[in-house]
């Protein structure tokens, strides 16, 4: 049997499209339409249904991916360490979010740039979760950070970190809450003031005041800003409270350039997920990586 359409076909079945499937694998549609029933008549059984959005595999197609795909991922690993002994540097693309790629990911990753000069080159994208994982899925990135968990065979997400979501603003403009205050004090006097955010629609407050207080914000952002870094930066400066990871404002925290206004029982928790296309573990350059991320990880909470 052809290897190339077996390679196709764990593609298509991870992928659960032969669009995409296509651009993963630099072929156009057609050609991977048509190596497809080649192999299903080769078998004489129809390996997918098609459906309106992508294919589903048959219980048939199910059974020969589990089968073939660990084969193919291990020749492919066969294939990239000979790959890595000829070009003892090779280039890694991570993709994610702007502030925690470059707080977290991107230091972590350093030093295995400096191997003993079998290390890596390190390119970084920012984007969305949406973005990353499109990316990521149409083979521009290697590794990608996101919140959101893709859905599908074609991504593999590994829990990473958690992140706690604190609320602060600069010392003095406002008196910090307490927990046991009656409900509904709680949020009394922080209505009206102004909050600093990434977007309009408010969403490291929402999901604060969902969390904890049960309620939606009843104010408006003064300052919206795509950047966590700057909203601390505007915080900071006094222009209003804010909601954002403790990570990135320990330190002004630590200094007093900013105060936390509440400690509830619970905190706000949102999860970080490393993901990658289904397979490429078994390229040792994405292996490393992924493992070095991992156990950076441990220490981050």
């Amino acid at each position: 049997m052809d290897l190339a359409l077996l390679r196709t076909f764990v593609t298509v079945h991870r992928a659960g499209s032969f669009t995409r499937a296509a651009a993963l694998l630099g072929l156009s549609q057609p050609a991977v339409t048509s190596q497809i029933r080649t192999l299903e008549r080769q078998l004489g059984r129809p390996l997918f249904l098609r459906q309106a959005r992508g294919v589903t595999p048959t219980t048939i197609g199910d059974e020969l991916a589990h089968k073939a795909a660990p084969h193919l991922d291990a020749l492919v690993e066969i294939t990239e360490s000979g790959l890595d002994d000829e070009s003892p540097v090779r280039t890694l693309h991570l993709a994610g979010p702007p502030e925690f790629t470059a707080e977290r990911a991107l230091p972590a990753l350093a030093e295995l740039t400096g191997e003993g000069g079998h290390g890596l080159a390190l390119r970084a994208s920012f984007g969305t979760a949406e973005e990353v994982l499109d990316g990521l899925a149409a083979g521009h990135h290697d590794l990608a950070i996101t919140t959101a968990r893709p859905r599908g065979a074609l991504l593999t997400a590994t829990p990473l970190c958690d992140e706690e979501h604190v609320l602060i603003a600069a010392p003095g403009r406002v008196d910090p809450i307490h927990a046991e205050k009656p409900y509904g004090a709680e949020t009394a006097a922080l209505e009206g003031l102004p909050v600093v955010e990434v977007h309009e629609s408010l969403p490291f407050v929402s999901r604060y005041w969902a969390s904890v207080f049960d309620s939606r914000p009843a104010t408006a952002g003064a300052v919206i800003v795509p950047d966590l870094r700057a909203v601390l930066a505007c915080v900071t400066a006094g222009a209003g409270l804010a909601v954002l990871p403790r990570y990135l404002c320990v330190a002004a925290l630590d200094r007093g350039d900013v105060v936390e206004l509440h400690r509830p029982p619970v905190p706000p928790l949102r999860t970080y997920v490393l993901v990658v296309r289904t397979g490429t573990l078994a390229m040792p350059l994405i292996a490393r990586a992924h493992d070095r991320l991992l156990r950076a990880a441990a220490h981050w909470c």
